[in-house]
């Protein structure tokens, strides 16, 4: 099977029917979940991106919560879970202020848990490499949207 570039399929689908581009999304978005996400985040949630950042917030709160802390491998699963779940609704935005927002509020539980277990090695190198995607998140912002940020960073490194 042929997979076609992202050109040629932009050039195939400006010359199709509005219907029939809908009858392929809605395919699309049978068959694999992240499709449904991506979809479902583009039609109800990219026209209020703070309330959409709000929604990511309360369910990282909500995974956070449901934290066990049942030795150090299930412990780091979980919350390695959680950075994966994160990454998601980051892509699905692709604004690199909603990922710094995301990434800003992560970062800021992980330290909390960090000051609590300081000893796991495997915490502390999380932690470190979020810093190191907020930095490479900030260099794509505007340097007016960075000075809002860097505060709320450099609290982070202390």
């Amino acid at each position: 099977m042929n997979t076609y570039s992202i050109n040629q399929i932009k050039k195939t689908i400006s010359t199709m029917d509005a219907s029939d581009i809908a009858a392929i999304c809605l395919r699309m978005a049978k068959y694999k979940k992240e499709n449904k996400e991506l979809l479902s985040y583009l039609l109800y949630e990219s026209t209020d991106e703070a309330n959409y950042i709000e929604q990511v917030q309360t369910e990282i709160d909500e995974m956070f919560d449901l934290l066990i802390d049942n030795g150090s491998y299930k412990y780091m699963k979980q919350i390695r879970k959680i950075a994966r779940f994160i990454s998601k609704p980051m892509k699905y935005s692709g604004q690199a202020a909603t990922q710094i927002e995301i990434l800003i509020y992560f970062t800021t539980k992980l330290k909390l848990i960090l000051k609590k277990k300081s000893s796991l090695t495997a915490l502390q190198n999380l932690y470190l490499q979020q810093l190191k995607k907020i930095d490479t998140t900030m260099a794509k912002l505007h340097e007016d949207i960075q000075y809002d940020y860097v505060k709320s960073i450099e609290a982070l490194r202390l």
